[in-house]
């Protein structure tokens, strides 16, 4: 089975080249692009202002912040649950971007770009010339919106997995590639069942009767070899 991470941040502005610093971070574990329920969550203080104009999109103040720790004291722990997989994120370059600016910082080696699945370039290539947003691809597949009063990571991730089973087709896959739960047992119980003995059924002699009185019923019957029933 294949394992990627599905994540998401929020930050305190738009360019990590004007200083700008991650202060959420959330990521969810996928096998076979559907969610396993296993999470990373972290609220990290960027040593730095968050401007007003960024707060009224994701809600997070510094306040908020004040006693949360330092990106480098969440590093091992978010390399750790993102492994050496697939990275999938909602206009991933620019959560790569974010992430690769706070390990540059730390003298950690970037992440890939190479591991990068961008459900934004995802949904470009399936409805061109339609909007794209987490929100519009939400509206487009019927995921419910109401909990999303603000871009929180946490929330976004959740949302984006929903999206992202709907982009690569995972509701289907999903019934026989199960790692846990109903699905699994389901999947379970199916080769238990197609390990079983066959089990020979002979017709008896009215059986037989029946058929051979129905086939002869039947105007140039498939079933009669040389004028008999088969």
């Amino acid at each position: 089975m294949t394992r990627s991470v599905l994540f998401d941040t929020e930050t305190t502005g738009l360019d990590p080249a004007q200083g700008h610093r991650v202060i959420e971070v959330a990521a969810l574990e996928l096998f076979n692009d559907l969610p396993t329920g296993r999470q990373f969550h972290a609220l990290i203080h960027p040593d730095r202002d968050i401007p007003d104009d960024a707060a009224r999109i994701h809600g997070i103040t510094l306040d908020d912040l004040r006693d949360m720790p330092r990106f480098a004291a969440v590093a091992d722990g978010l390399l750790d649950f993102f492994a050496d997989g697939p990275l999938v994120a909602h206009n991933a370059p620019f959560d790569f971007g974010f992430i690769n600016a706070e390990l540059a910082r730390l003298g950690r080696p970037k992440l890939a770009a190479a591991r990068m699945v961008d459900t934004l370039a995802l949904a470009k290539a399936r409805f061109p010339g339609l909007p794209n947003s987490l929100d519009a691809l939400c509206r487009r597949f019927a995921i419910d919106l109401s909990e999303r009063t603000t871009h929180n990571a946490l929330l976004d991730c959740r949302l984006l997995a929903d999206v992202y089973v709907e982009l690569t087709g995972g509701r289907q896959r999903g019934l026989s590639l199960a790692a846990s739960g109903g699905s699994a047992k389901i999947v379970a119980s199916y080769a238990a069942t197609s390990r079983r003995a066959p089990v020979l059924v002979v017709p008896g002699a009215a059986e037989l009767a029946a058929h051979a009185a129905l086939v002869a019923r039947l105007k140039d019957a498939v079933w009669t070899l040389g004028g008999e029933p088969a």
